[in-house]
């Protein structure tokens, strides 16, 4: 079988790669990959060389070379995407060029190519907000309520997605997942952020009073999500994936990067909140598991513990991603 894995670059995207090879050694898979700043080629070094692994540096807006890379492609696995939220209300513009024109010129090449499955990588973000203190969660059948131009471009995509499945028979399907982390995220998330800082000796930015809740994902678990899917998801059908049985607020999140790295609570600082700031999300992903048969196989606690020893191992890797966003950083958070 064949893949084309756009945005394999990415942080999920890379981790998806790597998965899939193992997994699947017989299948061959094309990384599409247009190397925006969040795009690392060296997080795929070591399967650069495999005979069943290729690389094209093209811009999914490029309706050519999507058009050539489709070819002979059996299934399409989406990732590619401008997802940073501060960086979406900084420029939209960026978001709907790459996340709903970018997705539409996959799309049309899809259909043309006659591809057996488009599946689409989406986010509950396009859900909206949770009210803290609530046991409501986001489910399969929540309706829409983006509340920035990021979740609004994702929203946008996945109307696309069913859409091309009702009106051409397209056959898809699509994931909202949760917040995911893990290793080779890239150090602008508050994970990757938070822990980086800390191994420098800096402080931890907080956004407001820290009490927004987000659902942690395990970028390992996503991958395992994402393959149950493809192999024995019904097309034409959406999943939930969540990786938290409880709600855990950002600032608890904090504390426990700080009690593992044997750092004390002051290395938190707080900053101004960012605008439109969702204050709870969470995700009910029973369909998944009473379908498929999936779950999440790591605590937050374990999968924090696994993050945080990659990154002290590997700053040769996000020292100098760092270095490069500086500008970012300074404008964004203030110092």
């Amino acid at each position: 079988m064949k893949l084309l894995v756009t945005g394999g670059a990415g942080f999920i995207g890379s981790h998806f790669v790597h998965y899939w090879l193992a997994r699947h050694p017989d299948d061959s898979v094309i990384n599409f990959d247009k190397l925006t700043y969040a795009g690392n080629v060296e997080t795929l070094k070591d399967v650069e060389n495999n005979p069943h692994y290729s690389f094209v540096h093209a811009d999914i807006c490029d309706a050519q070379a999507v058009e050539q890379a489709m070819n002979g492609v059996d299934i399409v696995v989406h990732f590619a995407a401008e997802t940073h939220v501060d960086r979406s209300i900084m420029d939209p513009v960026a978001f709907v060029k790459t996340n709903v024109e970018g997705t539409l010129v996959l799309l049309q090449a899809a259909r043309k190519a006659n591809v057996k499955r488009f599946h689409h990588i989406s986010t509950d973000e396009v859900f909206g907000t949770l009210q803290q203190g609530s046991t409501n969660k986001f489910s399969e059948e929540t309706k829409y309520d983006p509340r920035s131009p990021y979740s609004a471009s994702k929203a946008g995509s996945d109307h696309l997605v069913r859409a091309f499945g009702e009106t051409y028979g397209l056959p898809y399907s699509i994931t909202n997942c949760s917040n995911n982390y893990g290793p080779y995220m890239f150090p602008e998330k508050l994970f990757g952020l938070a822990i980086t800082n800390l191994i420098e000796g800096k402080k931890v930015p907080v956004y407001g009073d820290g009490m927004q809740v987000r659902d942690w994902l395990f970028v390992e678990d996503h991958c395992r999500a994402i393959e149950a899917v493809l192999v024995k998801g019904k097309p034409m059908s959406t999943y939930c994936i969540g990786g938290l049985l409880k709600d855990t607020p950002n600032i608890e999140v904090v504390k426990m990067m700080l009690k593992i790295m044997n750092k004390d609570e002051s290395m938190i600082e707080f900053v101004k909140d960012r605008p439109g700031h969702d204050v709870r999300y969470a995700v009910d992903w029973t369909k998944l598991h009473v379908e498929l048969d999936w779950s999440p196989s790591v605590t937050l606690e374990e999968g924090l513990r696994k993050t945080i020893e990659w990154y002290k191992v590997n700053e040769a890797w996000w020292k100098p991603l760092k270095e490069q966003q500086a500008t970012y950083y300074k404008e964004q958070y203030g110092k």
